[in-house]
């Protein structure tokens, strides 16, 4: 399941002028079934951050077969709601209706920062906007992928110049000892906020940021925990194409 899990995954940061990305996945030791993928295709970063249901073999199983769908549909260039529904129907015909796996789907022009994503299931991302959490991206959900949603809702924002996006799993909130409260999302933005204080660079703060949640969780990791952070600078990707 593990040798699954890690080979899902594309490099673990990208760094253009226009926008940078970095994501950490902290797996449990029973391992369950996040993911995420990211491309950038001329002026659209492409986003994919999944949560398979269950842990084990079963769970890598599922993700792979959600992860090759996502990357499927965005290959073709499609829109969000397209690939939603190509990720439910591949789930839902290998796995079945008892099974699913909650998905967050974005597309980011890099050149005028027009963001717009598909949540089914995941908890909203938090916008981070002069070095502080400002807002969660609230939006309309769909059912997860496999359970055969309806056409899901396209939301949409415009970012400003230098605004980061944290995406996480539940696993990160959700976790708890025995008896106890869950870490819950208030404690995450309390402790983004510390991070941020003292570190700038995309890939310092997420690396920072899994430690210190893992810690203050008391390192329990019964469920995977994925963050993955995006940062938009502007203008367009034209030097994407031009040789040196």
């Amino acid at each position: 399941a593990a040798e699954i899990q890690w080979s899902l995954l594309p490099p673990l940061s990208m760094t253009v002028p226009q926008v940078e990305v970095a994501g950490i996945l902290e797996p449990a030791y029973d391992v369950a079934g996040d993911s995420f993928d990211y491309a950038l295709n001329g002026d659209i970063l492409h986003v994919a951050m999944i949560d398979a249901m269950g842990h084990g073999l079963d769970a890598a199983t599922m993700a792979t077969v959600a992860i090759g769908a996502y990357r499927h549909t965005r290959r073709a260039n499609t829109g969000l709601s397209q690939v939603y529904a190509f990720m439910d129907k591949a789930i839902n015909e290998q796995f079945g209706p008892d099974h699913f796996v909650t998905a967050q789907m974005m597309c980011l022009n890099i050149a005028t920062g027009r963001l717009q994503w598909v949540n089914a299931g995941h908890p909203a991302p938090l916008l981070i906007r002069d070095r502080a959490v400002v807002d969660r991206l609230e939006s309309p959900t769909t059912l997860p992928v496999g359970f055969g949603g309806e056409q899901p809702v396209v939301s949409e924002r415009i970012l400003e110049p230098g605004d980061r996006l944290l995406c996480f799993t539940d696993g990160l909130i959700e976790e708890h000892q025995d008896g106890g409260e869950q870490f819950g999302e208030e404690q995450l933005i309390e402790w983004t906020n510390r991070i941020l204080r003292d570190h700038t660079a995309v890939r310092a703060v997420v690396r920072a940021l899994s430690h210190a949640l893992k810690q203050e969780r008391g390192n329990i990791t019964s469920d995977d925990a994925t963050i993955f952070l995006i940062e938009w600078r502007g203008g367009d990707a034209d030097h994407l194409a031009t040789l040196d």
